[in-house]
């Protein structure tokens, strides 16, 4: 229950940030030189959403901090976090020591947005009916 509870609220809070990705990874796109590009076309089954990562994830985290703050509080993060911990820390010879559960939650927001880019990428790379407009069909061919 408790435990449940605590992880729908943090992901509830990361849902809340995924928006902001978006023109981030589209001025990442605008300022890629054709070398970039190269590397991208050459690369790993996921080396665009590598090269994102790279580009974009500092920008990312800032955009995402101030809202998953703002939606774990709307949404109780905070309060079910701290209810596990006094569950657990009654337990004998157990002590669970709090953290800052904000860069955790941030940190896994961006991990699951770069997890989900790749496997479209993938997807793209693999599979041509993911190719779905003229500009990939051309560049994939």
């Amino acid at each position: 229950g408790p435990v449940d509870e605590f992880e729908l609220s943090m992901n509830k809070a990361a849902e809340a940030a995924v928006d902001k990705a978006k023109p981030i990874f589209m001025d990442a796109v605008k300022e890629m030189t054709f070398e970039d590009a190269k590397k991208i076309l050459d690369g790993s089954d996921t080396a665009a959403t590598e090269y994102l990562k790279e580009k974009t994830s500092g920008k990312i985290a800032e955009a995402f901090r101030p809202i998953i703050s703002s939606s774990m509080n709307e949404v109780g993060v905070t309060r079910s976090y701290q209810t596990l911990v006094d569950k657990f820390n009654t337990i004998p010879f157990m002590k669970a020591d709090s953290m800052d559960l904000e860069p955790y939650v941030t940190e896994k927001a961006m991990d699951g947005v770069f997890h989900m880019v790749g496997e479209e990428e993938k997807k793209i790379r693999t599979n041509p009916q993911a190719r779905v407009t003229d500009i990939l069909q051309e560049v994939f061919k």
